[in-house]
């Protein structure tokens, strides 16, 4: 069997294995020290096109602008930081943008509460330290160490989730390219190509706020969300057919009419307008985001295909949007009650169907 279809996630330099071997084969541009692809190579890598006859699918639906800009500040010593609201695909970008240009993804910092300075620098096997003391055998490598010595590229997911002083860890290492190790006193010196790739939350201001000497040592580029409902409908149509592709899902894809409508909702609640701006709402206490609404079309072709006939019903959809949209019973409910009835009912027989499938759940 291929190994491919063995996980559940494959990482973007195996999914997308044939796209760079034929963007690899037909770069003409010269490399950048350390990189697999040319700039102009990994810039189609992100937002399609072709190589050599093999169609390129497009990584990223935005603004190029912003693409460019972050594939130039990966040509130059500064560190990138990518922000933006939930769903923006701040991850997916900095994931596709290390494949373009390292062919490897899997340096990886999960910001968490729980990360310590250790997971920026490095640590130790205790029981290897306690009997022969500092070694290179007894070192525990962080990913930015091992980035540091191949010249590669750490994702740094959620930064601004680590406490204020694990973040100014990252301060000398951006700025002097290097790492102390005085237990084996060294220090290491970081290969051509070294950068790091930070993403943040904008809804997360205020959780461990970044020092301005740390803010100063990226480049910050913020990736708004879709900028109408057209652009958002192609990016959740195309993520959709990919993830569900992926679970080998027995069910059609969503059709343009359920897409759409889904998009809709998502886009007048989390702006607190409708879409013709003649009626304001109250928004959900949370953000639901392009990629929850990539989830909820996803989950609702599960429930076609293993309790349906394989065809999405509003039933389905109304299911995923419950979950979606009510992330706190007491808030939540009555903010999604109004949207039923002074939204939604009002809209006519095209929308009738999702409403009664709606206000159903909702009783």
């Amino acid at each position: 069997m291929d190994q491919k279809q063995d996980v559940l996630r494959l990482p973007a330099e195996r999914l997308y294995e044939h796209e760079l071997e034929a963007l690899k084969q037909a770069d003409k541009d010269a490399l950048p020290s350390g990189w697999k692809l040319s700039p102009k190579s990994v810039l189609t890598f992100i937002t399609g096109g072709t190589a050599g006859g093999v169609d390129i699918t497009p990584k990223y639906i935005g603004n190029r602008r912003l693409v460019e800009m972050a594939i130039a500040t990966l040509l130059t010593d500064r560190a990138l930081m990518l922000i933006g609201e939930p769903g923006t695909a701040k991850s997916w970008l900095s994931e596709n943008l290390t494949t373009a240009i390292h062919g490897d993804s899997s340096k990886v910092i999960q910001g968490t509460a729980g990360t310590s300075e250790e997971h920026i620098r490095y640590s130790w096997n205790y029981a290897m330290l306690l009997a022969q003391g500092p070694s290179d055998q007894a070192l525990i490598k962080s990913p930015i160490f091992r980035a540091m010595e191949s010249g590669g590229i750490t994702r740094f997911e959620e930064i601004s989730r680590c406490a204020s002083e694990v973040q100014d860890a990252l301060i000398s290492i951006l700025s002097e390219k290097t790492l102390s190790i005085p237990e084996l006193d060294r220090e290491l010196s970081a290969a051509r190509g070294f950068s790091v790739i930070a993403t943040a939350n904008t809804r997360d201001r205020g959780v461990n706020e970044m020092s301005a000497a740390l803010k100063r040592r990226f480049n910050i580029i913020v990736l708004p969300a879709p900028s109408d409902i057209e652009t958002e409908v192609g990016i959740v149509r195309k993520r959709v057919g990919e993830i569900s592709a992926n679970y080998e899902l027995n069910a059609s894809p969503p059709d343009d009419e359920a897409v759409r409508k889904v998009v809709t909702i998502f886009r007048e609640l989390r702006s607190g307008m409708t879409l013709d701006s003649k009626s304001k709402l109250k928004p959900p206490s949370g953000v639901i985001s392009t990629a929850e609404a990539i989830s909820l079309l996803t989950g609702s072709m599960a429930l076609a295909a293993s309790f349906g006939n394989g065809t999405i019903t509003d039933e389905d959809v109304a299911a995923g949007l419950q979950g979606a949209i009510v992330k706190d019973e007491e808030k939540d409910s009555l903010v999604w009650k109004e949207y039923l009835e002074n939204v939604m009912k009002k809209r006519g027989s095209s929308w009738r169907s999702l409403y009664n499938a709606c206000s159903e759940m909702n009783n």
